[in-house]
């Protein structure tokens, strides 16, 4: 039996083109369908309209993930969390990447793209993809997350 892999939408603004583009070639090796809704420059952008982006196309189909970048991806994973039901996680290294995923059942992996080591990217990028949400006393912890984005919803 084959595991369909997930379809992972990337993004990022002009200082995580790089980073996204390095990205994108990993995955399409790994024979992963990747949706790719930009930025596709080094002119300036803002990393709010490429999280928004990834974010809504993240929510609407749970067989979808999401990869962001940023000059240092806290703008980009600040905005993607305004969207309900993402969960995004800035990753600096392995242990978060497994973290992201075990505890948290992040679906949207941030990373900054000023400066960038390919061997750190392609190892955290593994560990992401392959990580599964434990549930347990984990689950419970999401829960509570999603009834804050319920009362928040209501303070509009």
């Amino acid at each position: 039996m084959v595991l369909k892999r997930p379809t992972i939408v990337l993004g990022a603004d002009h200082a995580g083109v790089e980073i996204k583009e390095y990205i994108r070639g990993l995955l399409l090796e790994m024979d992963y369908v990747v949706e790719d809704v930009g930025a596709f420059g080094k002119e300036s952008v803002d990393y709010p309209d490429y999280a928004e982006r990834v974010g809504l196309a993240v929510r609407k189909k749970r067989d979808k993930k999401g990869i962001l970048a940023c000059g240092t991806g806290i703008g980009a994973s600040i905005a993607a969390n305004k969207i309900p039901g993402i969960r995004a996680a800035l990753v600096v290294d392995e242990n978060g990447a497994k973290l992201s995923r075990e505890h948290n059942d992040a679906n949207i992996l941030v990373l900054g793209g000023r400066p960038f080591n390919k061997r750190k990217v392609k190892k955290i990028l593994q560990v992401w993809l392959t990580s599964k949400f434990k549930g347990g006393r984990h689950k419970k912890r999401l829960e509570k997350i999603f009834g804050i984005e319920k009362r928040s919803a209501r303070l509009k």
